[in-house]
């Protein structure tokens, strides 16, 4: 970039010189010539360079090729009988032509300056414990199940579970919000974030490859290999539209003189026009700025913590006509609380002290819920005879009393006499030496954000929204009418979901239908959807690998804000493409006319394509 600048003011102060040189001297044309090469071989000695490598590839026609026959015909066109030099205009369109590609450079460097940041989250050391001595090995080296510190300052480098220690994590690298996240023991780290505080011991649950930074810097690598319609569409035009125009200039050069019966006199006229004709044609803003747009789109998304995985998901995103969601993960936390309890011959805090013991092993959500519920669940009461009893529930005994903790079916197994609970959630029923104890509701929290979501999505237009969940019924309603989804389908297997989003998908409605989901169970029907939008932060590895986009802070407003992200890149890209071809097509009537000069044809190519990839930054800002 540097060298290219330097080169165009080089080249400037010579074309300069030369004008002076010939307006003051009278110079033969040949002399004149010389003088001229020497800035116009500075400026485009590598354009020259890349025409000629393409065409000994079989790659005849490109805008090297285009700018290479343009511009050393102006260079030649003075020796014509009747014809005046064009010297200046030769350099200058060679000159206007790398200032164009110095403005790409530029803006394709701040596009990838933008993803580029991802890149740097994953660092080369990890400091690992074994036999008591730390070791610093690299990430790659460390194994499943090893410990390793990280200190403060140090980015975290795989995957694991706090096992001492608490501290904040800068997250912004993965997510895009500023905002430190509080660690403590039992919390999971991801690889990429930044220890800011606190010394952490941490058991490692991912090998390198495997790990979060691991996975997103592959996605990121791999995004700008699927392609947009648009930008598949350009290239397949590039490549018919670029030989026609070599023809119609060599027939523009050469049919109306030879019709006029005097070619000698008008071949120089006509000549001048075909050139021109050739640097107008040239397909540069809508082949440079159009794939440059995407790419911007996908930075500025990855800036907001969205990783699009292709530009032609940005094209799926902005054509949306129904947005379906998973319950659990996604609009709701996927963390179990007890809501509410209800005893019947004891008290509420008996009840659940005694729940919390028998529950003390497990490992399930519900069963940790009702752990919190009761925060001095470790005390003196011995825990005995403690067994699991499948698809039914837990027994153990307490104090010397026998607790049953499970479902309806283990209430009725033991001949306790349970009574029903109209509250949403799950009934978690208990039971004291065989008689009914009472019991405790227990369901998912709701996300904060979950209700605004359903709103900007509205208000964007998505007129479809829908709950796909395998939850009970009066659990899903609830959900539904707190978060306002108007449409949702409950006690649905991963196979009914997938039935469900074929449905939708077959419904004959223009636009493209979007999954959001975070498990395991939903891998098919991201695989499926037009857009499969996983939540990065408690998404299983099935749903990042499976979907199209990774939402890094599992925020679901962060669904509007990729959709308004690809509207505008969209919207972006057919500005300049309208704004490209009408110019052109506008200075092309002009040339053929006789009216348009040299320096119109610069500008319907270079300052188009200037202007267009300025507008193509645009996509990098955030959206509001």
């Amino acid at each position: 970039m540097k060298r290219k600048l330097i080169r165009i003011i080089l080249t400037a102060l010579l074309l300069i010189g030369a004008y002076i040189v010939e307006r003051t001297c009278a110079l033969p044309m040949w002399q004149l010539l010389l003088v001229y090469l020497v800035p116009y071989l500075i400026i485009g000695y590598d354009v020259l360079g890349e025409a000629v490598e393409g065409v000994a590839h079989g790659e005849l026609f490109d805008e090297h090729f285009l700018m290479s026959i343009a511009t050393i015909g102006a260079l030649c066109i003075g020796f014509l009988p009747g014809a005046e030099a064009q010297f200046p205009e030769a350099v200058f369109v060679m000159l206007f032509f790398q200032l164009g590609e110095l403005f790409e450079g530029y803006a394709e460097g701040k596009s990838r300056r933008a993803v580029s940041h991802l890149l740097e989250i994953r660092p080369d050391t990890a400091h690992v414990l074994r036999d008591g001595v730390e070791q610093t090995v690299a990430p790659e080296e460390v194994a499943v199940g090893e410990t390793i510190i990280i200190k403060p300052g140090e980015r975290v480098p795989l995957d694991g579970f706090i096992v001492e220690g608490s501290s904040a994590l800068n997250t912004v690298a993965l997510t895009g919000e500023s905002v430190p996240r509080s660690v403590a023991v039992e919390d999971e780290v991801m690889s990429g974030c930044v220890n800011l505080s606190g010394l952490l011991t941490v058991r490692v649950a991912k090998t390198a490859g495997d790990s979060t930074a691991s996975k997103i810097i592959e996605m990121v690598e791999h995004a700008t290999d699927h392609k947009s319609r648009s930008e598949t569409f350009i290239r397949r035009f590039a490549r018919i539209y670029t030989p026609v125009v070599v023809i119609v200039a060599l027939l523009l050069a050469f049919i109306p003189p030879l019709l006029t019966g005097s070619f000698t006199d008008h071949f120089a006229t006509w000549l001048y026009r075909a050139l021109t004709f050739l640097v107008i044609s040239c397909p540069c803003a809508l082949v440079i700025s159009i794939p440059l747009s995407f790419f911007a789109g996908i930075g500025g998304a990855s800036r907001a913590g969205i990783l699009v995985k292709g530009a032609n998901y940005m094209d799926a995103l902005a054509k949306a006509r129904a947005v379906l969601f998973d319950k659990t993960g996604t609009l709701t936390k996927g963390s179990f609380t007890a809501n509410a309890v209800h005893p019947t011959d004891c008290e509420a805090n008996h009840l659940l002290h005694m729940v919390a013991h028998v529950e003390r092993h497990s490992t399930h959500p519900i069963a940790t819920s009702l752990r919190n519920a009761y925060p001095n669940e470790q005390d003196d009461c011995s825990i005995e005879e403690v067994e699991e009893l499948a698809g039914r529930g837990i027994k153990a005994r307490v104090n010397g009393s026998e607790i049953h903790v499970g479902n309806v079916a283990l209430m009725e197994s033991i001949g306790a006499k349970w009574q029903p609970c109209d509250h949403a959630g799950t009934i978690v029923h208990a039971a004291i030496d065989g008689n009914y104890a009472g019991h405790i509701v227990v369901s998912d929290t709701i996300k904060e954000e979950s209700k605004q979501t359903i709103e900007e999505l509205s208000h964007l237009g998505i007129r479809q929204l829908v709950m796909l969940t395998g939850d009970h019924e009066e659990v899903a309603r609830e959900v539904a009418q707190q978060v306002g989804i108007t449409e949702y389908y409950a006690d649905l297997l991963p196979a009914d979901k997938l039935a469900r989003l074929v449905t939708i998908l077959e419904q004959p409605a223009r636009g493209t239908v979007l999954f959001v989901g975070d498990g395991i169970n939903d891998a098919p029907v991201l695989a499926r959807a037009d857009v499969g939008i996983a939540m990065g932060g408690l998404g299983s590895d099935a749903a990042i690998e499976a979907a199209d986009v990774v939402i890094m802070d599992d925020n679901p407003l962060k669904i509007a804000t990729a959709i308004r992200i690809a509207r505008r890149t969209v919207s972006i890209v057919l500005q300049n493409a309208w704004f490209a071809i009408g110019i052109k097509i506008l200075v092309l009537l002009l040339a053929l006319l006789g009216v348009a000069s040299m320096w119109m044809a610069v500008f319907a190519d270079v300052g188009v394509t200037v202007l267009a990839v300025l507008n193509a930054m645009r996509a990098l800002r955030p959206v509001k």
